[in-house]
């Protein structure tokens, strides 16, 4: 490992010990990539989202991706820096965005070791095997203030999808508010019509971008499910990110995650081009399948779905960062970003006794999708309360301890945030039916099955998003304000029963449901 004389520590970069145990040193040999992440070429940094947030959509001006790269894209200048600095080091350049603010260097984990100042060691855990780093990364000092990120040396496993089947183990600190009630099913199309959809939409001229870390999904598979809605097959296809491919594994991966998004999204928007963004499950896989459909030029999603995530604390800060500054960039070009809140009940998982949120999910400029159980009649809903359901998981929520309150839930009562003395973020913003025992029909390599969880809710409301702007002519993008402002106003179904462990349900903003469930019609109309 390089001295760290003349070096500085990456701010924020740290990483904790990871899971499992150490097994030896990398192999110095073994071929590393990462992924350097730079400032803005504008210095200050994005401008804030306040202005453009506080008008309704149709009154906002979005830039063009060509234009958001011009004005806060990486400096050229920059990127020369980082040429000089992979050619000290012997590493190869494979790939440098200017709009994504990316280089990707390449080189052995020996050379990697001492361009960054870190130790790498493999360590072993019940998933398998994985390069792991701990503390954070030392750059030299002139090349501090223009890094922001280095993501790719720890390729830790660093999300889960968030879809439940009936009978898999809750956890957390769910508890039960109901006695256990036998299974129900809904077609996407059923949960539509119960929810007021606009009728005659069909995200004709959308793209819909959904961010994979794992799995596949089948062609054929598309065509038996959407024949069976009686509808045509939407387009769909796999964007290659870092490697990372459509590679089905069987019903029982992650596989079930991938079906579930493109057919529940498909279903409710099926003129929509759906672009699969499939990357490794790493920090570096999400972060860069993320800047990928942000600024993909090709697609062009107006919607991107996310229903992968892990609780705030298992991310490092500069990740948390450059993700939070991506879907800034997103509102900035008109892009609605739903992302799962988790399927953790109030604890996400995380076994010390304490709230935590989910993230992505927790960033104040995605639209964050918590859950409910819901019953019904025909077309009418007659009952829906908080999904909390025993053994089968229940929707996250609660109050950030990274990101601070925003100001359009300034009147929101966002309770106290865990951290102390400080004002967090409220998740979710909004809900939909994510319950296994009031699940949604899908088809999984060959299989039909009921699946449940937050996973379904993001491309429900990533659908409803694309609907809206085909009816509108114009993205909505960044949603939340406008959402806000809308409270009490007949757009959403309040959830008032039910808890997710820590924090309850009740009217208005509530930390298990967010606004509600929406009523799409109303909703399209307001907005």
């Amino acid at each position: 490992m390089a001295s760290r004389r003349d070096r500085v520590p990456l701010p924020h970069s740290e990483r904790t010990t990871p899971p499992g145990t150490r097994v030896g040193p990398v192999d110095p040999n073994e071929r590393v990539e990462v992924t350097v992440r730079l400032r803005s070429r504008s210095k200050t940094g994005l401008p804030p989202v306040g202005e453009m947030g506080a008008k309704l959509p149709r009154d906002r001006q979005y830039l063009t991706r060509a234009q958001l790269r011009d004005l806060h894209g990486a400096d050229p200048q920059d990127v020369e820096k980082i040429r000089a600095f992979a050619r000290q080091h012997s590493l190869t350049i494979v790939e440098e965005d200017l709009a994504r603010r990316s280089i990707v260097l390449a080189g052995a984990a020996a050379a990697m070791k001492d361009a960054f100042g870190v130790d790498l060691a493999r360590y072993a855990h019940s998933g398998g095997t994985f390069r792991g780093r701990t503390g954070a990364i030392y750059l030299p000092a002139d090349l501090a203030p223009i890094v922001e990120g280095v993501f790719g040396l720890d390729n830790r496993p660093q999300a889960t999808p968030h879809f439940r089947r009936l009978g898999t183990q809750g956890r957390g600190s769910a508890v039960a508010v109901a006695p256990r009630v036998g299974p129900t099913s809904y077609t996407p199309l059923q949960i539509a019509a119960l929810y007021n959809f606009p009728v005659g939409a069909t995200g004709q001229g959308q793209c819909i971008g959904i961010i994979e870390l794992g799995g596949g999904y089948q062609v054929t598979d598309l065509n038996t499910y959407f024949a069976q809605l009686k509808l045509p097959t939407p387009q769909v296809v796999a964007v290659s990110v870092d490697g990372g491919q459509n590679t089905p594994s069987g019903p029982d991966g992650p596989d079930a995650e991938v079906d579930l998004d493109i057919e529940v999204a498909g279903a409710i928007a099926p003129g929509a081009r759906i672009a699969v963004y499939f990357a490794p499950n790493t920090d570096r896989g999400f972060l860069d399948a993320i800047t990928t459909a942000v600024h993909d030029s090709t697609n062009n999603p107006s919607v991107i779905s996310i229903s992968w995530g892990a609780p705030e604390s298992a991310f490092t800060v500069q990740a948390m960062q450059a993700f939070d500054q991506t879907f800034q960039e997103a509102a900035f070009v008109g892009v609605t970003v739903c992302c799962a809140a988790g399927d953790g009940g109030s604890s996400d998982g995380v076994q010390d006794g304490q709230p935590h949120v989910d993230f992505p999910g927790s960033s104040p400029f995605v639209l964050g999708c918590g859950g409910t159980r819901l019953s019904s009649s025909g077309t009418t809903i007659t009952s829906e309360v908080v999904w909390n359901d025993p053994g089968d998981g229940a929707t996250g929520g609660g109050v950030s301890q990274q990101f601070a309150l925003p100001a359009y839930q300034a009147n929101a009562a966002v309770p106290p945030s865990p951290k102390p003395g400080f004002k967090g973020r409220g998740v979710p913003d909004v809900a939909g039916d994510a319950s296994p025992t009031s699940g949604y029909s899908v088809l999984v390599d060959g299989l039909s099955t009921t699946l449940g969880g937050t996973s379904a809710v993001a491309p429900l409301w990533a659908g409803l998003c694309a609907l809206i702007n085909q009816r509108k002519g114009k993205s909505v993008g960044y949603l939340n304000p406008v959402l806000y402002h809308l409270k009490g106003q007949g757009v959403f179904r309040e959830i008032t029963q039910g808890n997710n462990g820590a924090y309850s349900a009740g009217p208005g903003w509530n930390p298990c449901t967010g606004l509600g469930t929406p009523d799409g019609t109303k909703l399209m109309n307001a907005v």
